[in-house]
């Protein structure tokens, strides 16, 4: 995406903005000439950095606190969006919420927690969002942050991993009922992302050293999810709809490589 600025004249929501992924689609969209309406939960304090390195780059951005782990506060969040800015052209639809536990000793409530927060939350905000664009007019992008656990049953991390397989159903059963209103619709997958929320569970030790041990030497940065959030948000992606991308430098095959099969594997 060098040259022209692709998402210029766009207005893009994206929530979780304060910080880590969402942090990390919001400016890159900014970058690349998009304006932007960033939302984090209510009493956030890392949002309005987000909101300054925006402003910083010559676009505008409005924060608008809302919690979209509810139908209200989705609703909130797009009626504030719209006062605010007239339109949405582009959603990246961030939210997420886990709590790994062993799948015996897992609690109903903890599974309808996560679940709640990272797939009906996705299904609520996007559906209000397309409905103002199929009345709106003129088609539109939305862009799910879903994971590479969709697809990859990793232990004590049933419920996050159900959740975010229903993502990408979500995003491909959207974007079929969209092709009329050609509103594109697809999901990105991150892999292991050097984010807060990971610095919160491990230690800088562990993210360098397994980190290293990744197919591309270093974990994912939220610049990375970023530039692929601001690609099918650009008129570059018109012809991408239904489509689940990982962006995990490897992440989903790092134990396939031939240097770690037994020797008798390697003939």
């Amino acid at each position: 995406m060098n040259g022209a600025l692709k998402l210029t004249g766009k207005i893009a929501l994206v929530t979780g903005a304060g910080q880590g992924i969402g942090q990390g689609c919001a400016l890159e969209l900014a970058r690349q000439g998009a304006d932007l309406i960033v939302n984090d939960r209510p009493g956030s304090d890392v949002l309005a950095a987000t909101v300054a390195e925006i402003r910083a780059l010559g676009r505008q951005c409005w924060a608008i606190p809302a919690d979209v782990f509810t139908r209200a506060g989705c609703e909130e969040l797009v009626a504030a969006a719209l006062q605010a800015a007239g339109r949405i052209d582009i959603l990246i639809s961030n939210p997420a919420f886990g709590l790994r536990g062993f799948y015996l000793d897992y609690r109903p409530e903890d599974f309808d927690r996560v679940l709640q927060g990272t797939l009906t939350s996705g299904f609520h905000l996007s559906q209000l969002v397309c409905r103002h664009m199929v009345e709106r007019g003129g088609g539109g992008k939305v862009v799910f942050i879903s994971s590479v656990v969709a697809e990859m049953p990793f232990a004590r991390n049933s419920a996050y991993g159900a959740a975010k397989a229903g993502v990408n159903y979500l995003a491909q059963a959207l974007a079929v009922e969209m092709f009329a209103h050609r509103i594109n619709v697809n999901a990105i997958e991150p892999g292991w992302i050097d984010t807060p929320g990971e610095r919160r569970t491990f230690s800088a030790e562990v993210i360098a050293t397994e980190g290293a041990k990744l197919p591309w030497g270093r974990m994912g940065q939220p610049v990375d999810i970023g530039r692929a959030a601001a690609f099918l948000a650009s008129p570059d992606a018109d012809y991408i709809t239904g489509t689940v991308l990982p962006v995990d430098g490897g992440f989903r095959f790092k134990d396939l490589r031939a240097t770690e099969l037994p020797p008798e594997l390697k003939k």
